[in-house]
């Protein structure tokens, strides 16, 4: 297994939660949530949100003061949405949570403890003069949907938000803040809501698999592995998963290895094929193609993009 010669900040983030939770778990009590500001500026902020909150803990209904976007960088938890976005979704890392100025929520971790986000919040003034440009904006108030899954468009902006949030990427919150909702109007603006809400026990059997894939993502999973975690026959395993993440296992998985390689070099630039063979690659030319695909650009290219 490649060793890096620091901390790879995925894991980090990733620790940082399992942290939380030990707090949590000496202390006693309900979860909480932690928020640490980032960075801020004229109607937008952006904050490291950790919680701790597990199936012990009741939800209480919330409301968005501002328009939300947050990455999920790890765990998972339920987000329930009212108003002009009613539903419920399983938010997994990768995904992103989409808020809008007035509407009520719930997050509850009915299925398994913690989860961390990347939250950026807009004045909703700021948000409009911000998006103005956007395709798909159209004087569309709101989102009208509560997430956006794991899509390829999203992984270059979250690849960088992971290395600002760890020090390792040498360009501004501010604009990032700007690529972000623009990115998420667009893409936004093409998708509907849910036709049909998720069975807890589908989701309590998605999120047992996506907690799978996360920490062992450089193993050769199989999609009959997989189904036999959630207890399904393979069928109806990538039915359902498909319908509560919006990919499949395998676009999942892939897209996994490929945040967590990206993350590696960012650490490691000249490590390309050593990188490329430990994240399940059989060669550094598929790695490379898998790559330029899913962000655009080479290894070498993002690196030098991102890396202060």
């Amino acid at each position: 297994m490649y060793e890096a010669e620091g901390p790879w900040f995925l894991a980090k983030i990733a620790a940082d939660l399992k942290q939380a939770l030990a707090r949590r778990a000496a202390a006693g009590g309900p979860g909480r949530l932690e928020a640490r500001v980032l960075a801020r500026g004229d109607g937008w902020a952006v904050e490291d949100v950790v919680c701790s909150c597990g199936p012990d803990d009741r939800p209480f209904e919330e409301q968005h003061d501002q328009v939300a976007i947050a990455i999920v960088t790890a765990g998972s938890f339920q987000y329930r949405g009212a108003d002009a976005a009613p539903g419920r979704e399983l938010m997994t890392p990768g995904s992103l949570l989409l808020g809008s100025p007035g509407q009520h929520f719930e997050c509850g971790h009915e299925h398994a403890a913690g989860d961390r986000c990347l939250s950026f919040r807009y004045e909703p003034s700021r948000f409009e003069e911000i998006t103005a440009g956007a395709p798909g904006r159209g004087g569309r108030q709101g989102f009208g949907i509560l997430r956006l899954p794991p899509l390829r468009d999203l992984s270059p902006v979250i690849v960088e938000a992971n290395a600002s949030l760890a020090g390792f990427a040498s360009g501004s919150w501010e604009e990032l803040s700007v690529i972000l909702a623009g990115r998420v109007v667009q893409l936004a603006s093409a998708r509907t809501p849910s036709s049909q809400p998720p069975t807890s026990a589908a989701i309590a059997r998605v999120t047992q698999t996506v907690r799978a894939i996360e920490e062992r993502a450089d193993d050769p999973l199989t999609l009959g592995e997989l189904a036999r975690v959630a207890k399904l026959s393979a069928f109806h395993f990538l039915r359902t998963f498909k319908d509560l993440t919006g990919v499949t296992p395998h676009q999942y998985l892939m897209r996994t290895r490929l945040r967590q390689a990206a993350a590696r070099l960012l650490e490691q630039p000249g490590k390309i094929l050593e990188v490329a063979l430990d994240s399940g690659f059989g060669d550094v030319s598929n790695f490379n193609r898998a790559f330029r695909t899913e962000f655009g650009v080479s290894p070498r290219a993002l690196v030098k993009r991102v890396r202060i």
